[in-house]
């Protein structure tokens, strides 16, 4: 059958025949999937995974191997296939088990699920931007490694990427900057089938594909037959010779190619294909196998593992070569790539939190968190900040940053107003390895990203998320910009750890915690306006890692007494909480005051902990200039919320904080009131 659209039909053959049975019989057999990409896109996936892909099955970690990002991840059984096939430790039974539950071949890629898979895709858009991110990773540590004589940082990001993935306005922020930046070594391959779910796509996308990445900057290769080996082939290695720009190779193909009634049609997509279709479909393709049977020769033909130890072996021997000549750089390779810290680094954080201790200033947190990266980032030269067009807002950069551009590498990116692009971009830097990615925006500017700021929860990616202008304190740009709810939104987001810090001394804890922590992102919170340094023991600059602790106790140090009641507050509040102390302690009332910079940690303290910091039966009041909801869990149902269930308004800080009553006065009210 051939296309309205005059794409020329497969050549069937065994090699591609193998990927498009599997495809079939697992949606067939799970009752659920999309068939319709795997079988379209087989022929291009044959000459890119057996012809020119880097990679050893034996070692899907290499660190030089060519990184592949099937973007439209709902076409999940291709890249199943393809591991299968070429030898990754993933076997017929887990494409049997296709969407079962704790099954290694979930409904979309998962990066950590199936060995391979280089990142979590779903969400349309995001796959082609995290590869941006990679091949920008692949820059940056090329210019930091390779010497001449030794190249030892140098591998191609490869992308399969639909119709869905170029209608998201994530597309056009990721890949206008990879035309920017001129990321040669990103190859994308565009299924060109025009289907989507609701159908043909005339009627909702009719883009000039190849003139819009025209003008991003990057070389195109138009009107490829994408079921044609050799139009691929040369297309190819057209992309592979282009090495200063990024490649779109725009493949025009059949959706469910090899289906005789249902390909070329939306039928195809997300469906399975059903017991008759799939039985017309063997015979159509020539594929005279029981389901999930793949012949030997079959296996043979697709079988990497001879080629990819030999390549591995290869880089190996060169890089011994490389640690010969250059022992520091090869050691601080090893020691980036594997994610580890230096050797010295917690000596190094107690040196710098004694200083900022010692120090005791009265500042901006988003200054204190500029002061933090100043102290951090000399020793940590894998961390590579960023911000979205707001570098001299959220205070992102330091004395030696270096911006990244098209001809040199560096350790600062200006993202430009992109905060969904420049979050998802840094989620692909992060699982490339090598570099601990931060960005930067408003913390309002939070919404724009959300979804990437849920996929690095949901990967589990190092990386830190600076936001600054944390509440109505940034005033009379007014509530567009004024965050209320924001703050409580994120704690929501499983395993990713909120801070917002009250002062400094949290500043420097919450920076350092949250580039030690390998297992998921942060967000930090940082206020525009000045907040007064809290002074503390060693002991309560130890616990502030615990997320909650005890920063004023009643009475005084050398004469505590009992409290009768506990405030409980956050960032720019807690000065708040401690002049609300002093107030009822004038009066009688003995309180204890506890800063909580990070619930999310608190609350995974043990419970003795917990209670020590919160005892039982003793009344609370909360107070955090946001949603009051969240607080409710500390607190009780007899206890006192002071916050803001509102949006903002444009004037002042200070008369915006009087206006809605989040002051100390309002504070001593809710204790008395929970005492009364």
């Amino acid at each position: 059958m051939s296309s309205s659209r005059n794409v020329k039909p497969p050549v069937f053959n065994p090699l591609t025949g193998a990927i498009r049975a599997l495809a079939m019989d697992a949606v067939q057999k799970a009752n659920s999937g999309h068939p319709g990409a795997p079988m379209g896109m087989a022929e291009i996936a044959e000459v890119l995974w057996r012809r020119h892909l880097r990679h050893n099955p034996a070692n899907p970690k290499w660190a030089d191997r060519d990184r592949f990002v099937q973007s439209n991840g709902h076409g999940s059984m291709l890249i199943y296939a393809l591991l299968h096939l070429t030898g990754y430790d993933l076997s017929i039974d887990d494409l049997k088990n296709f969407r079962q539950l704790h099954s290694k071949t979930p409904g979309h890629p998962e990066v950590g699920y199936t060995p391979g898979v280089e990142t979590t895709t779903g969400p349309l858009g995001q796959g082609i931007t995290n590869a941006v991110g990679m091949a920008l990773a692949e820059k940056i540590l090329a210019a930091d490694f390779n010497r001449p004589g030794h190249t030892v940082v140098d591998h191609h990001t490869y992308v399969f990427l639909g119709d869905g993935c170029l209608m998201e306005g994530i597309s056009h922020e990721a890949c206008s900057l990879a035309g920017t930046w001129g990321l040669g070594k990103l190859i994308a391959f565009y299924d060109d089938n025009n289907i989507s779910i609701d159908g043909h796509v005339e009627g909702w996308f009719t883009d000039d594909t190849p003139k819009r990445f025209e003008a991003y900057g990057w070389h195109v290769v138009r009107d490829v037959q994408g079921h044609d080996p050799v139009a691929i082939e040369a297309a190819l290695k057209a992309a592979q010779a282009e090495t200063g720009r990024p490649s779109l190779i725009c493949c025009k193909t059949i959706i469910g190619a090899g289906s005789p009634n249902k390909q070329d049609s939306h039928d195809v997509h997300g469906a399975p294909l059903g017991a008759a279709e799939i039985e017309a479909a063997r015979a159509y393709i020539g594929w005279n196998h029981p389901p999930f049977e793949i012949p030997a020769d079959v296996y043979e033909a697709w079988d990497a593992r001879t080629k990819g130890a030999a390549l591995e072996a290869d880089w190996n021997t060169r890089f011994a070569a490389y640690a010969a000549e250059f022992p520091e750089l090869a050691a601080e390779f090893t020691r980036r790539m594997t994610g580890e810290l230096p050797a010295d680094w917690a000596a190094h954080v107690d040196a710098v939190l004694a200083k900022v201790t010692e120090k005791g200033e009265t500042i901006a947190t988003r200054k204190a968190s500029q002061n933090s990266i100043e102290a951090f980032a000399p020793k940590l030269p894998e961390l590579l900040g960023g911000s979205a067009d707001l570098a001299g807002s959220n205070l992102t950069l330091w004395s030696g940053a270096k911006g990244v551009s098209r001809t040199t590498g560096g350790n600062y990116v200006y993202y430009g107003v992109r905060e969904f692009g420049m979050a998802a971009i840094a989620n692909g830097i992060a699982l490339h390895g090598g570099l601990v990615p931060y960005t930067a925006t408003f913390l309002m500017f939070s919404e724009y990203a959300r979804n990437a700021l849920r996929m690095a929860a949901l990967m589990k990616v190092r990386q830190i998320f600076v936001f600054t202008h944390d509440s109505i304190g940034l005033g009379e740009d007014g509530p567009t910009h004024q965050p209320v709810e924001q703050t409580a939104s994120l704690r929501l987001i499983p395993n990713m750890d909120v801070w917002r810090p009250c002062d400094t001394t949290e500043s420097a804890v919450a920076w350092a915690a949250s580039i030690e922590r390998a297992t998921g992102p942060s967000s930090l919170a940082f206020s525009r306006q000045n907040l007064p340094f809290q002074p503390r023991s060693s002991q309560q600059v130890a616990d502030i890692r615990r997320g909650g602790y005890v920063l004023s106790e009643a009475g005084t140090v050398s004469q505590p007494v009992s409290p009768q009641a506990v405030i409980i507050a956050t960032g720019s509040e807690v000065a708040l909480a401690m002049a609300a102390q002093k107030q009822l302690a004038d009066e009688g009332v003995a309180v204890r005051v506890v800063s909580m910079p990070s619930t999310n940690v608190f609350d995974r303290q043990d419970a003795a902990y917990r209670d020590a910091v919160l005892p039982k039966g003793l009344p609370r009041v909360a107070v955090e200039a946001g949603v009051t909801d969240g607080w409710r869990k500390y607190v009780g149902l007899e206890g006192e919320v002071i916050g803001l269930d509102r949006f903002g308004e444009s004037a002042p800080a200070g008369e915006l904080f009087k206006y809605f009553g989040i002051t100390a006065e309002a504070v001593v009210a809710a204790v008395k009131k929970v005492l009364a």
